[in-house]
Parts: C-alpha cells; sequence; structure tokens
C-alpha cells in the first residue's frame, strides 16, 4: 500500500477516486472508469460512460478539469459508431467544464469506453468515504435499479418509457449534488456503481468505523424495475453483490427476496451517497433542491454498530 505525505486519499480505504496534494492550495483529485455498453445507442453510451467517470471526482468534492479517453473497439465495427462514441463523451464532458484532451485507443473484441479524470480539490477539504459519524444521516442523490433495466432492455421485455428514464437518470452528472454537499459541509460521501448501494454503504462503514440503518421503503427506486423483479430479470453482478453482502446485512424478515435483490443492483453513474451530520441536513435538502436536484432521499442513519454492519428495516 502507497504511503506518501501528499498523498491525502490513497486505496486505503477504497475511495473513489486519490487524492494527492501539490501545494497548500490545491490537490488533485485522479481516478479512472471504464465499461461496457448498457444502452444500444453509441452516443448514450458514450455521454453515460463519461458521466459515470466524472462522478468519482464530484464524490471527493472536486472539480474535474481534464480527461482522456479510455477505449477499447473492435476494429471491424463501423468508424462511425465509434465516433459517437466519443462524441457523447466529450458533450458529457463539456457539460462538467472538463476538457477531453487525448486517450488511447486498443483493438478489443468487445466495446468499452470511459475516462481517465483529473479534478482539482482544496486540501483538507476533501470529502473521503471513511469519515461517516454515528448521528449522521444518509441521503442519497438518485434512484436504483439501472442494472436491472438494461438487463431488461438486453432482453427486450423491459417496460415502455423505463429504458429511456434509465438513460437519462445515468447521464445525469453529479456536479450538482457535489456542489451542494461542499456548500454546506459534510462528513462522507461514495458514488453508487457497480457494488450496489448494500456494497457501498458497507464500504463506508468499513472504513469509518460504524454500523448504518437502512429504510428499504425510503429507497427511491427508477419505474419499471418492480416488474422485471417479478420476472426475474437481474444481473449478474447483483447477484453477486447480494452474496458479497449477506454476513454484513441484517435484514428484516418481512422484507423479500426481491427486496434485497433491489438493494444490492449493480448500478452504473448511479447517485452520491452523503452522510451528513443530522443539524446540517435541513441546509443539504435546501442546497439540493435549489439546484434542482431531483432526487434527495433521506434512506438511513449512521451508528455506533459493528462497523460495516447495516441493519436493513422495511
Amino acid at each position: 500500500m502507497v504511503d506518501h505525505p501528499d498523498l491525502l486519499v490513497g486505496s486505503a480505504t477504497g475511495d473513489d477516486a486519490a487524492v494527492y496534494r501539490l501545494d497548500d492550495r490545491t490537490a488533485l483529485v485522479v481516478t479512472v472508469d471504464f465499461f461496457t455498453p448498457i444502452t444500444d445507442d453509441p452516443y448514450e453510451f458514450g455521454s453515460v460512460a463519461a458521466a459515470n467517470s466524472l462522478s468519482d471526482v464530484y464524490a471527493m468534492g472536486g472539480r474535474p478539469l481534464v480527461a482522456l479517453n479510455v477505449v477499447g473497439f473492435p476494429a471491424a465495427l463501423a468508424a462511425e459508431m465509434l465516433g459517437d462514441v466519443l462524441r457523447g463523451g466529450y458533450d458529457k464532458a463539456a457539460e462538467a467544464n472538463c476538457l477531453i484532451v487525448g486517450g488511447h485507443t486498443v483493438d478489443d473484441n468487445e466495446p468499452k469506453y470511459g475516462l481517465s479524470v483529473v479534478g482539482l480539490v482544496e486540501p483538507g477539504r476533501q470529502v473521503s468515504n471513511a469519515g461517516a459519524q454515528p448521528g449522521d444521516v444518509l441521503v442519497l442523490t438518485k434512484p436504483i435499479g439501472t442494472g436491472i433495466i438494461t438487463t431488461g432492455c438486453k432482453a427486450g421485455i423491459a417496460p415502455p418509457g423505463s429504458v429511456e428514464t434509465a438513460v437519462e437518470t445515468m447521464a445525469t452528472l453529479n456536479r450538482a449534488p457535489s456542489e451542494a454537499m461542499m456548500e454546506v459541509g459534510v462528513n462522507a460521501c461514495t458514488d453508487i456503481t457497480g457494488f450496489g448501494l448494500m456494497g457501498h454503504l458497507t464500504g463506508m462503514l468499513r472504513a469509518s468505523g460504524v454500523g448504518a440503518r437502512i429504510s428499504a421503503s425510503a429507497v427511491p427506486v427508477l419505474p419499471g424495475v418492480a416488474e422485471l423483479l417479478e420476472q426475474g430479470v437481474a444481473p449478474g453482478g447483483t447477484h453477486r453483490n447480494q452474496a458479497g453482502v449477506e454476513d454484513c446485512v441484517d435484514w428484516d424478515e418481512s422484507l423479500t427476496d426481491d427486496d434485497k435483490l433491489l438493494l444490492c443492483d449493480a448500478q452504473t453513474s448511479g447517485g452520491l451517497l452523503i452522510s451528513v451530520p443530522e443539524a446540517r441536513l435541513p441546509q443539504l435538502l435546501a442546497a439540493l433542491e435549489s439546484r434542482n436536484v431531483a432526487t434527495r432521499a433521506v434512506v438511513g442513519s449512521v451508528g455506533e454498530g459493528t462497523p460495516g454492519k447495516v441493519t436493513v428495516t422495511p
């Protein structure tokens, strides 16, 4: 494990990005993320992948500055398709005032796209996933269920309108909630992506040395997810996530298998999960509302329980 006096956040806590101090006023936030297509539209894929990569900087309270494309693409596919992917990424980065200044492409049997991003934050103001405190309230800024919906889309059985709503949600930058939490001052944050809500929450709790309680009914869910779960639709990653957290989640016995699976659904470009002191909750909700963040759900609270342990109530 790397240890250096200017490495303010490294790999020890499993945070979303690393933070390296340049001087007393400036630190770099660095991250990389990429994945295979989650939509058939190349432009949408590029836009969602870029939003997902940028989210790691926002989760740390940083401001994206420059980025590099990371591309795997089959040489046999039409170059125009790759152009649409890159255009989606460039447009989303431009929305974030982040410059894509180059990148690297390799011939790959399965398309992949994402960004390596460098952002800025003031040293000492970075937000880690390791700062949650007993008495904090947990706020989630996007609904969950994107993994289930995109799997339903691939199977051709996603309910009408659900895919469009999911894509719009995934392509929405986490810039506004990040700015809100930096304005108010919070204790911890992580973005909800591949390990699902339960996976990323338990990671935050372990890093912080605390436990938490979550209300399943308080967690916002994308439209169409319940119908797909009833048909047994969920990606393999979601099932693996549930198996991976069984030792650290106490499920209320009234919760169904679908309830549990949903809370473990592998997300793409999900929202921020913010741990905020209860006294600052009204200010955070007001700051989110003033920035037109549609989802600002209070989903649970942090306590002094076993580190990494979550109790899930109805």
